[in-house]
């Protein structure tokens, strides 16, 4: 811009000159004639064409102004209008324009905080900078995640959206291990994909053995006292990361969008699929995977993952590439003992004729023959009722399972489930138009008014009905009123009509005399010689 000042001063500027510069700094040519008119009157513009003079009159953003953008979510035009409203009562200067306001914000603020101000702290997240952790070794540190699957699964005739629980090696970014729940996931889902992640058998493939370090979110199921246990048990340390801070454990965030938009959006059922009309739904004639077929399809997905899929980190290698190639010797666990470190312990029982007693409930084995009167040890799968382990008390030897004695059929079963769904439907029925009330639609300010109305009679038959359920209407505290104080004491005479009097004998009092007459005059003493009484 100054050799384009200088030219212009020697009289020697053409507008091939301008053309040129104005090519080179991708604006139009009319802008370069602007700046070089600045630049006449101020040399500083000429360093810095295009920027605003600075001046002391400039707006800036004030503390006021930021929490306006927050209160109003970002919004430039309500802020103004609140600044123009404050300004009209004598609250405030007058605000520059909206343009000026809107130069003023994308100046002093960042994209980061504009955002923060519009949307939250998650929505700022998004314009802030992550340092990569370094790379590591094999099993230095997994990565655990709950994560719902998008897609409808037929789960004994019902739609439902299965649970995928796994862990992934952050070094490799191989998953070794994976449980899918068609339910809500519990503690019993994080052991199952604990127990497939730590086992190296053919039918987990070769990723697995003892972390260093497994990384949770403060998940209730990763801290309940089982899995924490377990994992004390095997040696492995659980850090718990802050809440809401999903870029510390990128690894298996990464996973989690990678299955929906690599595998999962392909599958019949998925949720998110866009759907043509004014209210999208899913169609009636689709048909729905099985959860056995999914979980198979899941399984595979998983195996291609980590042998022929090449995410970018591991440049041009897969994860078992990356496995095989790490030198790290891995910590193996036998079978045996890894599932008695994964169950939860129940205590001690006394092995009885007829089993032993677990809940009120009694678990019988083929092995319990002879065995009545030693002291055992259950161990136990969360959630699953139906079976136990038991195992020496004193030396802790594996005696063997137990199942449920005098077990429920499947069509019992099925009986009872149809009957707590019934009951559960229509109890919460009666509780939403227990709770349910109407209230008058209004045009102008007034306060809220109550719609329904009850004749007098049914007002009186309900209060009837629910006379009978309140104990502080059923207390009787009348029925037997208190003693009456003692003769010394100086007692209200409210409180004295309260009270029960002190019998008198016969009539008499302690004295003989009888009771004063109604007309206020004291009877004299009765004496034999008045008669019988």
């Amino acid at each position: 811009m100054r050799r384009l000042l200088a030219l212009r001063q020697d009289q020697k500027l053409t507008t091939r000159h301008v053309r040129l510069m104005a090519q080179s700094l991708e604006v139009t040519e009319r802008t370069v004639w602007r700046w070089l008119a600045a630049a006449e009157c101020d040399e500083s513009a000429a360093a810095a064409p295009g920027a605003r003079a600075q001046s002391k009159d400039r707006f800036s953003v004030t503390p006021e102004v930021r929490r306006l953008l927050a209160l109003w979510k970002g919004n430039v035009a309500a802020v103004h209008r609140e600044l123009i409203a404050r300004a009209a009562r004598g609250e405030g200067e007058p605000p520059p324009s909206i343009p000026t306001l809107h130069r003023a914000i994308r100046r002093d603020l960042t994209p980061g905080e504009r955002a923060g101000l519009a949307g939250g702290e998650r929505a700022a997240r998004k314009h802030d900078v992550f340092l990569a952790r370094p790379r590591g070794w094999r099993n230095q540190v997994w990565e655990t995640d709950h994560v719902q699957a998008p897609v409808l699964v037929d789960v004994d005739g019902k739609a439902r959206r299965p649970w995928i629980t796994w862990f992934t090696d952050c070094a490799t970014n191989a998953i070794t291990g994976v449980a899918i729940t068609p339910g809500d996931p519990s503690r019993e889902s994080v052991l199952a994909a604990l127990r497939s992640a730590v086992l190296r058998e053919d039918l987990y493939g070769p990723f697995g053995g003892l972390p260093e370090k497994v990384r949770v979110d403060r998940g209730k199921d990763f801290l309940s006292r089982t899995v924490t246990a377990a994992f004390d048990l095997l040696d492995v340390t659980v850090e718990d990361l802050p809440a809401y801070t999903p870029h510390l454990k990128g690894t298996v965030e990464g996973l989690n969008r990678a299955v929906e938009s690599m595998f999962l959006a392909a599958l019949p059922g998925y949720a998110r699929q866009p759907r043509p009309g004014k209210r999208p739904s899913r169609p009636k004639d689709e048909v729905l995977l099985g959860f056995e077929d999914f979980t198979a399809r899941l399984l595979a997905w998983t195996r291609w993952w980590n042998t022929e899929h090449r995410p970018s980190p591991l440049q041009g290698r897969t994860p078992l590439q990356a496995w095989q190639d790490d030198p790290t010797p891995l910590r193996d666990v036998p079978a045996a003992d890894l599932w008695t470190f994964t169950l939860e312990d129940a205590g001690t029982r006394t092995l009885t004729t007829r089993g032993v007693r677990f809940r009120k409930r009694d678990y019988v084995g083929p092995w319990m023959t002879g065995q009545a009167g030693i002291q055992v040890r259950v161990r136990f799968m969360p959630h699953h009722d139906h079976r136990i382990e038991v195992y020496h008390a004193a030396t802790g030897r594996y005696l063997g399972p137990a199942d449920l004695a005098d077990q429920a059929t499947e069509e019992q079963l099925r009986a009872v489930r149809r009957a707590r769904s019934t009951r559960t439907r229509r109890l919460k029925k009666d509780l939403e138009a227990s709770q349910r009330q109407r209230y008058a639609a209004a045009t102008q300010a007034e306060p809220p008014r109550r719609l329904g109305a009850l004749t007098g009679a049914q007002a009186d038959a309900e209060l009837a009905r629910s006379a009978g359920t309140s104990l502080s209407q059923l207390a009787l505290p009348d029925v037997i009123p208190h003693a009456a104080p003692p003769a010394d004491w100086r007692t209200p005479a409210s409180l004295a009509a309260l009270t029960t009097p002190t019998p008198r004998p016969s009539g008499r009092d302690s004295t003989g005399t009888a009771p004063d007459r109604p007309d206020g005059r004291t009877t004299r003493p009765i004496t034999d010689e008045d008669g019988d009484a």
